[in-house]
């Protein structure tokens, strides 16, 4: 099975990440999208990032009706601070019948070669990009390398921190969530 790895904090998990994981699942040859949800990196202070398992069950909430859609939590049991390097490596001994690919928006793509080990994962994994508004340039090396395939996604312009701003400031952001989320998160009081 072919399996795309969607790392985030999902702080929280919104409409924009769902559409870009079922747009991946239905319209390249993934099997199935597992949403990872990275930790608190300790060393952090982050105040406004909820507990690890908080997020872990939006992203189950958000993710449990949709076949192709997983919520995983592999990288909050590795050593931290972490690498997807390390979290691929993980993966790939526990489940030596799959293979595992990534997901990033292009903005990340950018940004790849100053990833740990990025040729490393390169050469063992595909990479699927979805388009992001941004004005800086991918790194001419990654232009028409045979492992990395774009994939003609929606431009979503949502982003957890505006939610989570909105959510203090009192507004109503019902409709940029899923409902099992929304229902989640305001019985939580979460953000306010």
């Amino acid at each position: 099975m072919k399996i795309g790895l969607y790392f985030g904090s999902f702080n929280p998990i919104h409409i924009g990440h769902l559409v870009i994981a079922n747009h991946m699942a239905e319209y390249s040859d993934l099997d199935q999208i597992w949403f990872v949800v990275t930790p608190h990196n300790p060393f952090k202070k982050k105040s406004s990032l909820l507990d690890n398992h908080q997020r872990l069950e939006m992203v189950y909430q958000a993710t449990k009706d949709y076949i192709k859609l997983k919520a995983n939590d592999i990288e909050f049991n590795l050593p931290q601070p972490n690498y997807t390097i390390n979290t691929l490596a993980h993966l790939q001994e526990k489940y030596p019948d799959n293979e595992f690919a990534l997901i990033m928006g292009e903005d990340n793509l950018k940004s790849f070669h100053k990833w740990k080990n990025y040729e490393v994962i390169l050469e063992n994994h595909n990479i699927y990009v979805y388009p992001r508004i941004s004005d800086s340039k991918v790194d001419t090396q990654f232009n028409g390398h045979k492992k990395i395939h774009h994939i003609d996604a929606p431009i979503m312009q949502l982003s957890s921190t505006f939610i989570r701003k909105a959510i203090k400031a009192g507004k109503n952001v019902e409709p940029m969530l899923p409902k099992n989320v929304w229902e989640y998160l305001d019985e939580m009081n979460f953000y306010k």
